[in-house]
């Protein structure tokens, strides 16, 4: 009798619990406008920050953006036919607009109602301008002064204004400084990324008075700064200026993931990524996680957007100018993704492929395979599901000069024509991922409106998830007059958007 081989008997493997399934993820139909063409004044741009606050979500605008880049070195040799956007001629006749930025206050039981508008203060001259053009962040915190968190403020001060502030709210209605202007000093005119950590609100400097805007985004400061309590106006820096890198011209981004701080900087040889765990006062000790644009070089100039996702940060990057740098020669290119794990590795999620093996984990190349996505601009966990959102620069074909566009574009333009791609593709993304790797399109075309060119803020609530869109192109926008010409046309569909997604449906 042969003697049979014992059978073989393989145990399951034990498989980790993926825990509770995320709600499904939010698609196109689940959005509600909440409110279009700047809330009925088209010169209301940019949803430059928004928060959730006593259970009512806050709007803070940056107005005419669009003539005020008319005049900044960076822009004034964009290869354009016409000004896109009804402007004035000189950067004089741009105090004639009204640039009094505005708050407003969405309430589900009201819907909208304007509770801010920047007031009008003297200039060197003694003539009146407008305090703010823009808000630029907000965030809740509690300080010493606080009896509960508070919503505080960034500003965006024009360059005949006195200088930037940090406002502080506390019941919504009345918005106070609770800074000297300037903060750290009065040719400060410009703040960013308003970030609580360790009972600390943090900010990073964006602009100085008296620049002609082009290096706008520098400032000459990369700091990051620190307060225990803000309305004492005693501010820290973080840390030693650039990290110690002469070629951190600025800090983008701040964001707070795994019980860290990240700073995400511009650096014309590619971007980097700092973290510090904050144990000690500031100065804090810092450890960089990501050099030279992640292995991209310039193509990776800044971190234009970070976020906390299960457990790993995630890093939108882009170039400054709307994804060319003409100013510094660099560019045009699209945006990536990265990732940054708890162990201070690095992956590239959305992004190019290159001969030393830089291979990006989701398969999609950058801007998410779309070349004019110049900024991962926004970003948010909601729901189980990471979103970000793009800037996409396509809606300015209709006015380029083709001669003078990239040789790509060129090749894009001759084989489609400048409206075939803006029908296709104009708009900026919203893509959604339950894993960081595996990513769907939310939509891919402004929703609905290719003049909403950024989805500039991603805020979950209790309510969901809102969107806030940059549109630049209002009230009034160049069209063809017939005659080989142009006009100037009012545009209904100018002017800031804002969005919300909700959906009660969970996965089986």
């Amino acid at each position: 009798m042969t003697e049979q081989s014992p059978e073989l008997i393989f145990a399951d493997p034990v498989q980790p619990d993926p825990g509770p399934a995320p709600r499904r993820g939010l698609s196109r139909a689940d959005f509600d406008c909440l409110g279009r063409a700047g809330l009925g004044d088209g010169h209301n741009n940019y949803a430059h920050s928004m928060a959730w606050f006593g259970g009512k979500l806050y709007l803070g605008t940056t107005r005419s953006n669009m003539c005020m880049l008319k005049f900044q070195s960076a822009f004034t040799e964009v290869p354009l036919e016409v000004w896109p956007v009804d402007c004035p001629d000189t950067r004089d006749q741009l105090y004639q607009l009204d640039f009094q930025a505005q708050i407003w206050c969405w309430d589900p039981a009201t819907g909208w109602e304007m509770v801010f508008r920047a007031p009008m203060v003297p200039d060197a001259n003694g003539n009146p301008v407008p305090r703010e053009i823009g808000y630029r962040s907000m965030e809740l915190y509690q300080g010493p002064q606080d009896a509960e968190p508070a919503l505080y403020i960034a500003t965006w001060a024009p360059g005949r204004a006195p200088g930037g502030l940090i406002l502080r709210s506390v019941d919504g209605r009345s918005f106070e400084p609770v800074t000297e202007y300037g903060i750290i000093e009065p040719a400060i005119s410009t703040t960013r990324s308003l970030t609580s950590f360790r009972g600390r609100l943090h900010f990073a400097p964006t602009a100085r008075r008296g620049t002609d805007g082009g290096q706008q985004n520098t400032a000459g400061l990369p700091f990051v700064f620190a307060s225990d309590d803000p309305a004492a106006g005693t501010w820290i820096a973080a840390n030693e200026s650039g990290f110690g890198e002469p070629g951190n011209l600025g800090i983008f981004s701040l964001a707070v993931a795994n019980d860290r701080l990240y700073a995400g900087t511009l650096n014309l040889e590619g971007l980097q990524v700092w973290v510090t765990d904050g144990d000690t006062p500031p100065p804090y000790t810092w450890r960089k996680v990501i050099d030279k644009g992640a292995g991209r070089g310039p193509l990776n100039q800044a971190v234009a957007s970070m976020t906390e996702f299960k457990g790993a940060l995630y890093v939108g990057t882009g170039i400054q100018g709307g994804g060319n740098d003409r100013v510094n020669k660099i560019g045009p290119a699209a945006a990536e993704v990265l990732r940054v794990n708890a162990d201070d590795s690095w992956d590239v999620i959305v992004g190019d492929l290159d001969d030393d093996g830089r291979e990006p984990l989701s398969g999609l190349k950058a801007g998410f395979g779309h070349f004019f996505n110049g900024y991962m601009w926004s970003m948010t966990a909601h729901d189980g599901w990471l979103y970000v959102g793009t800037y996409d620069w396509s809606v300015t074909l209709r006015w380029a000069r083709f001669d003078a566009a990239p040789e790509r574009v060129r090749k894009l333009l001759a084989l489609l024509g400048a409206e075939k791609i803006i029908a296709a593709e104009g708009g900026a993304d919203l893509w959604r991922s339950a894993d960081g790797e595996n990513w769907l399109p939310v939509c891919r075309k402004g929703f609905g409106n290719a003049y909403n060119w950024g989805i500039r803020n991603l805020v979950s609530t209790p309510a969901g998830l809102f969107m806030g869109t940059a549109n630049v192109f209002g009230p009034r926008v160049a069209v063809r007059d017939g005659q080989g010409g142009w006009t100037y046309e009012g545009n209904p569909d100018g002017g800031l958007e804002v969005w919300l997604g909700r959906s009660a449906v969970t996965e089986g």
